[in-house]
């Protein structure tokens, strides 16, 4: 047992001293997604874009530091976002985008009928999340 004692440690020394480890993961952005305006208003019920809409049973809000945000610390606020629903159109998925990531994700207007736009949007999104520490 005394052998795997110094490997063991050297070992975590390693991972645990370069501070540059936690740093080279790379967020990628998420895919199949749309912008919107999301206000929690008493959970799980929410407005999406001024329409009614409800968050799925264990629906994540990830905010702009890419951390779990509780729905009910929320409520009430107006949150730019990109969202992904489920298969029953409830919103599964939502990340909190500040307000000039908002407005330049939102600029080519992404729908499924313009492709072109589409693609500026996916890869307008896909900057976004890479500038993010």
């Amino acid at each position: 047992m005394n052998r795997w004692i110094n490997p063991l440690a050297l070992t975590l020394l390693a991972f645990t001293a370069n501070p540059g480890f936690s740093q080279t993961i790379q967020r990628p952005a998420p895919r199949d997604v749309l912008p919107g305006r999301l206000v929690i208003t008493q959970p799980p019920e929410a407005t999406l874009d001024g329409q009614p809409a409800r968050l799925s049973p264990g629906a994540r809000i990830r905010g702009t530091n890419h951390l779990l945000v509780l729905s009910g610390s929320v409520v009430g606020q107006n949150l730019p976002v990109v969202y992904k629903k489920d298969p029953l159109g409830l919103v599964h998925e939502a990340w909190i985008l500040t307000e000039d990531e908002y407005a330049e994700v939102t600029k080519p207007a992404p729908t499924p009928s313009n492709p072109e736009a589409l693609k500026q949007f996916i890869d307008l999104l896909a900057l976004v999340f890479l500038r993010r520490p």
